[in-house]
């Protein structure tokens, strides 16, 4: 089955209230939470995402799917725990060695929490193989993080693709998350690769009918 998980990074100021009720209403799967913090990419989202997952979780049922674009792991997942989530995902890249990563992985754990690893683009798959039997989910990203809106980076479709047939020849159950340009465009490509959650943003929150576009999203291809 194909959930969506959809990123908040672009609400409109004044309409956050609107925007998460109808997103709940509309059957969103997950609200993405789109962490950065300046350094690990420029932009810095920390303290309005925090509020806006908190209000979320005040008025919403809907699983939090918090994203951490930071170089500060263990602080981020301190903060972000007491809003609940569902799955807490950070990057490969901001971690130092294997250690570190496993270290990462059993402190969400141990927030009772899932785990999920990220891979920038330039990022071989390769490189998440050995951590695989100890989360829940791989987030491919099909942009370089850090910014909504943009285009879709076709050669990660191939990743995904990668990644999915070595979990199917090594028996591994996890999701395969993709985020960055996905739209009705792109969305069947990546899901005939593999992925099962789709991370979209502006391709839902510009549409006039939410509902529309989530089902057309979910939509098994």
């Amino acid at each position: 089955m194909v959930e969506v998980s959809t990123s908040i990074l672009s609400v409109k100021k004044g309409e956050e209230s609107k925007t998460f009720f109808a997103l709940e209403a509309s059957k969103t799967d997950y609200f993405h939470i789109d962490v950065m913090d300046g350094k690990f990419v420029e932009k810095d989202t920390y303290q309005k995402m925090l509020e806006y997952a908190s209000y979320i979780r005040r008025i919403s049922n809907a699983p939090l799917d918090v994203h951490l674009m930071v170089k500060d792991i263990k602080k981020a997942i301190d903060d972000y725990s007491a809003v609940e989530p569902n799955i807490i995902t950070f990057h490969l890249e901001a971690c130092k060695d294997e250690q570190e990563v496993l270290e990462i992985i059993h402190y969400i754990k141990e927030n009772h929490c899932k785990v999920g690893i990220a891979v920038k683009p330039e990022t071989d798959i390769k490189e998440v193989y050995k951590y695989l039997p100890y989360i829940h989910m791989c987030l491919v990203m099909t942009v370089e993080p850090g910014k909504g809106g943009q285009t879709y980076l076709s050669d990660m479709t191939e990743k995904v693709k990668t990644l999915k047939t070595y979990m199917d020849e090594n028996h591994l159950e996890m999701d395969i998350e993709v985020d960055g340009g996905i739209n009705l465009r792109t969305a069947p490509e990546v899901k005939k690769a593999g992925a099962n959650i789709l991370v979209a943003g502006t391709a839902i929150l510009n549409a006039v009918d939410y509902k529309v576009i989530i089902d057309e999203l979910k939509m098994e291809v």
